[in-house]
């Protein structure tokens, strides 16, 4: 097929890669091999004493890969089996790395579960799953004790924050969260076993033939359309995006690198771009449990020199908006990757001033390991572009209601399809769904309009299920949030239709949050879109709010949103006369 993206490719991008037939186990083990004594996870908690003494931990890869060794030989002598379903309920921290590659190296399936879950949503994956396993923080207990009897878990392990630290940060640590009033303690049960205790298991792990093809990873996610389900990424989907993003970066210096792992692990995007990618590169994963608030993020660049920052644009625009940004050198940033969600390029541009570094936008979905665009790193990059497929990766866009191929023309508007060799293999037990999203010849259908210049950069207009019929009119809320980024006093938006109970359409709403020292009215909101807006486009309602909802990863709930206006909603009633006439 035609592929004009590939004359943007950097020097030393090639158009087609080769991707080593391993295991995910082997990509550590082979980094262990390759960097023995490098840094392989630099676990910042806490700076004291004005930053001169850090509270958290280091491992080298020789150290992180033994720890891997005595917990997959505890985990298969605790009875977890080749293709079992392990959950992981973990923030980013030496747990999940060694809990993760543990599982990768017995054959086991891991299944990442967002910790902020309540009861009712872990017992729905748990089941879904068919986990029989679960690691996770003594903090999150109670929920999982609460529907336990509900699901499928025979082992549980119990993991503190301080099993990996070294004296004095272990001991600070403890006292610490033994104050706390969020501490919680877990008595020894029946199939209830300690994280630490795992660890003096000896390093020898059975010896287990995985094929690449297997699968690695459950990720869930809602996918284009329904309830939540599970992507099933294999051992090759993964390595091969890694191996896609790591060609991308063309000037990744191995073994050198310090990457700030902010973004949460359990998201394959930050499993990808900073688990995974680190330790392709060797890097010193700089591993921080809570990115809140965004002054955390801040002080460890400076402090810890920070190289490498992949992250989402609620990170970046904190970081330019934060009234004390001045105080903290960020030039050590030299490359940024912006993902799962629009990165407004007014955001981009700021944020390079400040930093001196490269920020660019990718794209990607979970059911795609999750990256399949992105822009070039140092090479041409387009104003509000996603930039061009990754090598090995092809596109196209098609109409919505005929399946026909569109022209990249600028104009032409319809979804994006991708294929390639990071695409999942399908749905957990979902083979209707699997059979929607990906189609004979393996295109994966990702629910996003978009449109395609004459040079193969891509552009998202929006998501399918969020375009707006506002007047018989279709709205598309990224058009009206770009304008909305344009204005000084704001600083997040977020658009959304709000269905109407009475006209049948949808209320144009926009969610502001405004910058600070700043106190922008609706009426001077609507007078500038006016200025750059179809009129149907204008938002009807505006509220001003101190802040948006979003999932852990950074994304805005628009769904939520709407549902909170639903909820406002009067129900309509008619009138009905004596004649049966409204």
């Amino acid at each position: 097929m035609e592929k004009p993206w590939l004359a943007a490719y950097e020097q030393g991008v090639a158009p087609n890669l080769t991707y080593p037939q391993q295991t995910l186990s082997d990509l550590l083990r082979e980094t262990a091999r390759r960097y023995p004594e490098h840094t392989a996870t630099n676990f910042v908690l806490k700076y004291i004493l004005g930053g001169r003494f850090t509270v958290g931990g280091k491992l080298n890869y020789k150290q992180l890969d033994t720890l891997v060794d005595r917990m997959a030989t505890a985990m298969y002598q605790l009875g977890v089996r080749k293709g079992e379903r392990v959950g992981l309920m973990l923030p980013n921290s030496p747990h999940y790395l060694i809990t993760f590659f543990a599982a990768m190296r017995i054959g086991a399936v891991v299944v990442n579960i967002n910790p902020v879950y309540t009861s009712r949503e872990l017992q729905q994956q748990l089941a879904d799953a068919g986990a029989e396993t679960i690691v996770l923080l003594n903090l999150f207990w109670p929920r999982l004790r609460e529907i336990r009897p509900e699901t499928s878990v025979k082992r549980v392990i119990i993991a503190h924050v301080f099993d990996t630290l070294k004296f004095p940060s272990s001991l600070l640590v403890k006292r610490s969260q033994q104050r706390s009033a969020e501490w919680v303690e877990v008595r020894p049960e029946q199939d209830i076993f300690f994280f630490s205790d795992l660890l003096r298991y000896p390093p020898t792990p059975p010896k287990v033939d995985i094929d690449p093809d297997e699968v690695a990873l459950f990720q869930y996610t809602g996918g284009t359309t329904g309830l939540p389900k599970a992507a099933m990424l294999s051992h090759k989907n993964l390595i091969a995006n890694v191996t896609q993003v790591d060609a991308w970066v063309v000037d990744g210096q191995p073994g050198r690198e310090k990457l700030l792992a902010a973004i949460p692990f359990f998201h394959v995007y930050g499993m990808t771009t900073a688990m995974l990618y680190g330790i392709r590169l060797g890097a010193e994963i700089v591993t921080v449990p809570n990115p809140r608030p965004i002054e955390n993020v801040m002080r460890i660049i400076a402090a810890e020199r920070c190289t490498i920052f992949p992250g989402v644009p609620a990170m970046y625009i904190g970081i330019i908006n934060h009234k004390d940004v001045a105080s903290y050198d960020l030039r050590s940033v030299r490359v940024c990757v912006s993902g799962s969600a629009p990165l407004p390029v007014q955001v981009q541009e700021h944020f390079e001033a400040l930093t001196g570094g490269r920020l660019v936008e990718g794209y990607g979905l979970s059911e795609a390991s999750p990256l399949t665009h992105g822009n070039p790193v140092h090479g041409r990059r387009k104003v509000g572009s996603i930039g061009v497929p990754f090598p090995d990766t092809d596109a196209r866009l098609v109409e919505l209601e005929t399946g026909a191929n569109l022209p990249f023309d600028d104009q032409a508007q319809g979804e994006l399809c991708v294929r390639g060799p990071q695409v999942m293999r399908g749905y957990w037990q979902r083979p209707e769904e699997t059979a929607e999203a990906i189609d004979a010849e393996g295109w994966l259908h990702t629910g996003d309009i978009c449109k395609a210049d004459p040079e193969g950069y891509f552009y998202v207009v929006d998501r399918k299920k969020d375009m707006i019929i506002a007047s018989g009119f279709k709205v598309l809320p990224r058009d009206v949030e770009e304008v909305l980024y344009m204005h000084p006093s704001v600083m997040e938006a977020v658009v959304a239709g709000i269905p109407h109970p009475a006209r049948g359409d949808d209320t144009v709403k926009a969610f502001i949050v405004a910058k600070p020292d700043t106190n922008p009215t609706a009426e001077e909101i609507r007078a500038f879109c006016a200025l750059h807006l179809a009129h149907y486009k204008i938002p009807r309602e505006i509220e001003f709010r101190d802040d948006l909802p979003r999932t852990i990863v950074g994304k805005v709930l628009r769904r939520l949103l709407i549902e909170e206006e639903q909820t406002k909603q009067q129900p309509v009633t008619l009138d009905i006369g004596s004649s049966g006439n409204p």
